[in-house]
């Protein structure tokens, strides 16, 4: 029973999500786009954004196991279901966490009286973002043991994760150059509240015969977990939890550590129906030198057990008596080094790209797109790349969309996409307007809804906010 909630523990802690927003890209009804391309081309005057609600996005998803492969009702046993989880995984299965949610945001165009071809937005929101990498060698030695794996290496570096909660101050810039080309930027400062970094792991364990012993245990680790934001939390001395809110809020504006930033995008007309556009975010660091504890063991360590084998009951030595002194010699062959020194962490670096047609009946009203004729399209289809950079290896997704514009204040877009944790998501988003208050909701892997715990990857976002004045 101790080792089916250990192994509940496991995966309850390191289940979640990623940060892939297909269906919110190149939505640009949405004001909320211009966060995923500054360069996008915008068809509002100006907005403001509902507090706490303008943006509320939560993803998640598995390259490997899922609760229902560990907790079906399948007649199987479950050390069997993990056991088949464990050997059908690979190091570089992975699963990942990210949230965000808008504190508050706006934008208004700037300019001449006659074509405000310029735009300002800005904000403040928080994000939540975990991966962590299924340490396969580490879990398959703790169900095999040494005995059966006699000078097997396993990788130490298969210990590999990381989690941060930040807040992001941001203010960006777009300007229409002319009828067929937009460009953006924004800047970004980061308050970092709490970040974990173990994604530098390296080493191996080794066990062989020995010739003092049975066995010999031979460790060749360099192995380290950075910390800033935790040590004050979990002291002895901590003051409770109203103190500790009162830290977190302080931490999330301004009070924590901090990192500069930057996001870059355009969009260009290729001809009156074919658009290209793209953009690089969150490029940028975070230094860290408040409340940092690093954890670090480094070295080259041999252990072969204590003598006697077994508990001398002669001299009085008593089995526990055994296994403590076994448990204090096993402790004291590692020295974990301790240390408050600063490190920077880099942000990860996303990149969105589209080539985008529109067609479909062309109306003489407000322009809600770029045309030659001042007119707007009713259909869009495009495909979309999205790659995102991770310790180990970039994630990448692939995305085919279809957009409607049903009519004046509502419109469609349903999207296909391949990525690391499924080969058949299909999304949904819906944008409405009516007067000045817009609404919209997204979400995808609707195939998979039918059986939630089986899904790869779940994902939902909706906001509100108050539009002025359509271009």
């Amino acid at each position: 029973m101790k080792k089916h909630r250990a192994y509940l523990l496991f995966f309850l802690c390191v289940y979640s999500v990623a940060q892939n927003k297909q269906i919110l890209y190149g939505f640009n009804e949405i004001p909320q786009s211009l966060l995923l391309n500054p360069g996008a081309e915008v068809s509002n005057m100006g907005y403001i954004g509902v507090p706490l609600l303008s943006h509320v996005h939560i993803n998640g998803g598995t390259s490997g196991p899922t609760v229902y492969d560990l907790f079906s009702a399948n007649g199987v046993n479950f050390n069997e279901k993990f056991r088949s989880v464990v050997y059908n995984s690979d190091s570089r299965d992975f699963l990942s966490a990210n949230e965000q949610l808008e504190v508050f945001s706006g934008g208004f165009a700037i300019g001449n009286t006659f074509e405000k071809t310029e735009y300002l937005s800005f904000g403040v929101y928080q994000e939540l973002d975990v991966i962590s990498y299924i340490p396969t060698d580490y879990i398959e030695l703790a169900l095999e043991g040494n005995q059966n794996n006699i000078n097997r290496v396993f990788n130490a570096g298969d210990l590999s994760a990381r989690a941060e909660v930040v807040s992001v101050f941001h203010l960006g810039y777009n300007k229409k150059v002319n009828s067929r080309f937009n460009y953006g930027i924004r800047g970004k400062l980061y308050s970092s509240v709490v970040d974990i970094d173990a994604t530098k792991n390296k080493g191996s364990f080794t066990t062989r015969r020995g010739t003092n012993n049975i066995y010999e245990h031979i460790f060749n680790l360099d192995m380290q977990v950075r910390t800033s934001g935790i040590a004050s939390l979990t002291s002895d001395d901590n003051s409770g939890f109203n103190e500790d809110l009162k830290e977190i809020s302080k931490r999330a504006f301004f009070g924590g550590n901090l990192g500069l930033g930057f996001d870059v995008g355009f969009t260009y007309n290729i001809t009156d129906q074919w658009r290209l556009d793209g953009s690089v975010l969150d490029v940028g660091f975070i230094s860290h030198s408040k409340d940092v504890e690093n954890y670090v063991v480094n070295g080259n360590y041999v252990f072969e057990g204590i003598n006697p084998l077994f508990p001398d009951v002669t001299n009085g030595q008593s089995a526990q008596d055994y296994w403590d002194a076994l448990k204090e010699d096993f402790a004291d062959l590692f020295d974990v080094d301790t240390t408050g020194t600063k490190y920077t962490t880099w942000r990860p670096i996303k990149f969105n790209g589209s080539l985008n047609y529109t067609f479909g009946k062309k109306k003489k009203k407000d322009c809600d797109c770029t045309t030659e004729d001042g007119g707007y399209y009713l259909n869009a289809v495009g495909a979309q790349l999205y790659a995102i950079s991770r310790p180990k290896q970039p994630q990448m997704a692939l995305t085919v969309y279809y957009y409607r514009k049903l009519f004046e204040g509502l419109s469609l877009k349903g999207t296909y996409t391949l990525d690391s944790y499924s080969f058949y998501n299909l999304g949904l988003g819906v944008a409405a307007q009516l007067g000045g208050f817009g609404f919209y909701v997204m979400a995808d892997n609707f195939l998979q809804y039918e059986n939630i715990y089986n899904a790869e990857g779940l994902s939902l976002q909706l906001g509100f906010n108050y539009i002025f004045n359509k271009k």
